[in-house]
């Protein structure tokens, strides 16, 4: 494949004349696929409005016209959904991707790094700057998302990696940079690095106020003159408008009206705020009572891992059945460890209440039977035991304390088995142990809502003032506003930040 005819097959692709940004990028594209050293990986950094989503487009599209194997990987469920609209092919999340369940030790599951069987395929991964270097969480492989997806990717088959991302956006937590989007920190892992940015803003995006805002916002972010708080525009621009507090019930229910509760969302600063939103929603906006009814919204607040069988094993088994017959097996293992079936429901994927039966006290808790279907995952329903106390607590889940609790009260139940081994089998089926732990999904902080994005967003940002004012919240604000893609509503915005 020569390099030139590479670069111009992606700029057949675009829908629209491409920038000279795009343009250069395609050309390192077609630099990066055709260079025989298979350890090169390349970071595609833009943000909101420069056509990062129309290059990646173009990009699957070319490699599905030359038959070239791809595989979308996004770090959440919503991402992985935005990623599969906008590309015409499905995505998976990173986490189903790369790993598999190895052991379940009591309080937590455990799951390995699973082996790429894969050979001459590009991973393209999504919304790359929301993938932490820190090792914060060890349930996962290493505890290092980005070395595990790189031990993943580069198996000596050659199989490549082109990250994309906005390095505007909050930073994983505890990162001050988002690592996956630094060239320094990619040739670390001895990788030769091919990395480009798109800054020009699209022609069409010029008339939203949500990239305009968006726009003036990063600047704050690259120049270092968060000094002040950003004033926003409204003044000739129709999807960028203010919501003052005694409007926002009527507000909201036209958005539920007009775009659906799927594509509504509210975006605000803390877990205490988003539940205080979440209430007043379902009373107010909802007339709902009852403490948890059919059609409600939920928000998975901590990963489940589901029993007993093991799923992403079998789409292991179904790579390998792919590569030794030659047949390319990436679109049928991609719904398998993309779908919820792929061992765990994780922490962030959102849920629609379809039916609640049988509420009752155990434990010290209080449980429901329910069915969930998940709109990012093709409304898959599943039924599952859902514990209710994590609904309207201040807290981000079960406390250490309360989950100690559970799992002590659980375990009284199998005193009587005698090997530890079987104990934790029992354990690792028990519906009470493994309930499911969520809240009201109508209100969700922003870091909850990074990947995904919502036809009208209502963005609060509680009380601020300029000695509030960190390069933290600027990142904070920028996210937030390029999570809306028709129309952004910023709920009770003082006079003082506004243009």
């Amino acid at each position: 494949m020569l390099t030139e005819e590479l670069m111009y097959d992606v700029l057949r692709h675009f829908a629209f004349n491409p920038t000279d940004d795009q343009m250069f990028a395609a050309d390192i594209f077609s630099r990066f696929m055709t260079d025989r050293d298979e350890r090169c990986v390349m970071i595609l950094r833009g943000s909101a409005g420069t056509g990062k989503t129309s290059l990646a487009g173009a990009i699957v599209r070319t490699m599905m016209d030359l038959k070239q194997k791809v595989t979308l990987l996004a770090p959440t469920g919503r991402a992985a959904k935005v990623f599969s609209q906008n590309s015409g092919q499905p995505a998976a999340t990173v986490h189903r991707c790369i790993y598999r369940e190895k052991a379940f030790t009591g309080l937590e599951g455990k799951f390995n790094l699973n082996v790429n069987l894969f050979r001459d395929r590009l991973f393209m991964v999504d919304e790359a700057s929301m993938i932490s270097l820190s090792s914060n969480n060890s349930t996962f492989g290493s505890g290092c998302l980005l070395d595990d997806l790189v031990q993943y990717v580069y198996n000596d088959r050659n199989c490549r990696m082109l990250l994309i991302g906005d390095k505007a956006q909050l930073p994983p937590v505890g990162e001050e940079e988002s690592p996956a989007l630094r060239a320094d920190v990619m040739r670390a892992y001895g990788l030769t690095v091919y990395e480009c940015d798109l800054n020009e803003v699209l022609r069409q995006s010029q008339d939203s106020g949500i990239l305009y805002n968006a726009t003036v916002i990063r600047q704050m972010i690259t120049h270092n003159e968060a000094t002040q708080l950003p004033k926003i525009r409204f003044n000739g621009f129709a999807d960028i408008s203010v919501v003052p507090g005694d409007e926002l019930i009527e507000s909201l229910a036209s958005s539920y009206s007009e775009v659906g509760m799927d594509e509504t969302m509210v975006i605000t600063r803390s877990n205490k705020r988003a539940n205080i939103f979440n209430q007043g929603i379902r009373n107010m906006v909802l007339g709902r009572e009852e403490e948890l009814t059919t059609g409600d919204m939920l928000m998975v607040v901590k990963n489940k891992y589901k029993a007993p069988h093991n799923p992403s094993e079998q789409g292991e088994a179904q790579t390998a059945v792919g590569e030794m017959t030659g047949k390319d097996p990436s679109h049928r293992n991609i719904s398998s460890f993309g779908g919820i079936a792929g061992g765990f429901i994780a922490n962030g994927d959102r849920a629609t209440v379809r039916r609640v039966r049988n509420v009752r006290e155990l434990y010290g808790f209080r449980f429901a039977d329910v069915t969930l279907s998940f709109p990012d995952y093709d409304n898959t329903e599943e039924d599952m035991v859902v514990i209710l106390d994590t609904l309207k607590t201040e807290a981000p889940a079960l406390t250490h304390e309360q989950n100690e609790q559970l799992f002590q009260r659980v375990m009284e139940d199998y005193s009587d088995i005698p090997l530890k081994a079987d104990c934790m089998k029992k354990l690792r089926e028990d519906d009470y142990y493994n309930a499911l732990q969520v809240k009201f999904g109508y209100a969700i902080t922003c870091h909850k809502a990074q990947g995904g994005q919502w036809a009208h967003v209502y963005l609060d940002q509680g009380y601020m003032t300029d000695e509030m004012l960190t390069p933290d919240y600027i990142h904070w604000l920028y996210t937030a506003f390029t999570r809306a893609t028709e129309h952004l509503y910023l709920v009770n915005w003082p006079k003082t930040q506004i243009e």
